[in-house]
């Protein structure tokens, strides 16, 4: 009897060594793949089970159960990440497995460019290949919802720059960071502001900052500019800029602004409607709401472009009259 039971122990432990031994061989021995590199993405939530799956559509010849059994063994069977993978060369099912715990993803970019709309902004995103379009079918008022923003405009409140994801991540996690980056450039440039400005409020500033941002053909110029705004807001003078017709004017502006356009009132037009227009109109930078919250101090009232990218500032309307004859009307002085 003892016999017996030692016999189907030891063929028992002979067993084990075996498929230990079998399973350590898989473990360290090339994947054969369909294509060099081969892409797989998983999804959020997914289990070893049904990632093996997803990697096995892509083309990487994995043993589903040896696979499986290894992630069980190593105990990382619960510990797959989501995201977008790439994988090539000799890469053995221990290396992916080490891979998809670390969530070593596949990352893209997308660059947000200062003076966009929010109009531009989703069409860049949407015309991404390496995000998600979840934002496709909301409105501008849905994904303001989503971001636990409700009933805000969206225009200028998300910060233009480069922001880094995984591939196959949802748009709406780029607005997310682009929303989140703008509250903290705001609130940082507010809490420096220079003293005794006429603005109530940060969101005011950042409406400031964005015609400052449209404004602004030369870096240089932009603290004057910022002067010149706020000297006319604190004497109740029109603020008088174009990019806020332009903006008003959607997508009927062709291109060219016509005098009759400067008449024409709507809620952004500066000509017509005194104070700042009601909401930004762009995605300002760094740099517009530091000029915004730290303008020059200038007695200037008036800029007109020279035609190179800078301003000339004036502070009376005769001054300003000679600079606009001489830059914009090619005349002498």
């Amino acid at each position: 009897m003892w016999s017996w039971i030692k016999r189907i122990f030891i063929l028992a432990s002979c067993s084990a060594l075996l498929a230990a031994g079998g399973l350590g061989w898989y473990a360290v021995s090339p994947l054969k793949m369909r294509t060099d590199p081969a892409r797989f993405s998983i999804k959020p939530g997914a289990s070893l089970k049904s990632a093996t799956r997803q990697i096995v559509d892509s083309g990487i010849g994995l043993n589903v159960w040896q696979f499986n059994l290894l992630g069980r063994v190593l105990g990382k069977a619960g510990a797959i990440k989501a995201g977008s993978y790439e994988v090539g060369g000799s890469i053995t099912p221990l290396a992916l497995l080490d891979k998809l715990t670390l969530g070593d993803v596949v990352q893209a970019e997308v660059v947000l460019v200062e003076g966009w709309t929010f109009r531009q902004l989703r069409a860049a995103l949407y015309s991404d290949p390496d995000l998600m379009h979840d934002s496709a079918g909301l409105s501008d008022a849905e994904i303001m919802d989503r971001l636990g923003a409700a009933g805000r405009s969206p225009e200028g409140l998300f910060f233009p720059d480069t922001y880094r994801f995984d591939k196959g991540a949802s748009d709406i996690d780029v607005f997310k960071a682009a929303y989140a980056a703008m509250d903290r450039q705001l609130a940082a440039a507010w809490e420096h502001r220079a003293p005794d400005l006429p603005y109530r409020s940060p969101y005011e500033a950042l409406i400031m900052a964005s015609v400052i941002e449209k404004e602004t053909g030369q870096a240089s110029d932009r603290a004057q500019v910022a002067g010149v705004f706020v000297n006319r807001l604190r004497i109740g003078m029109m603020l008088q800029t174009d990019p806020t017709v332009i903006y008003g004017m959607g997508e009927k502006f062709d291109g060219n602004l016509r005098r009759k356009d400067l008449r024409k009132d709507t809620p952004h037009n500066t000509y017509t409607r005194a104070g700042l227009p009601p909401t930004p109109i762009a995605m300002p930078g760094r740099a517009a709401l530091q000029a915004a919250l730290n303008p020059a101090k200038t007695q200037a009232l008036y800029f007109v472009a020279r035609g190179d990218g800078s301003s000339e500032f004036s502070r009376t309307l005769a001054e300003h009259a000679r600079a606009v004859s001489k830059y914009q009307r090619r005349r002498k002085p």
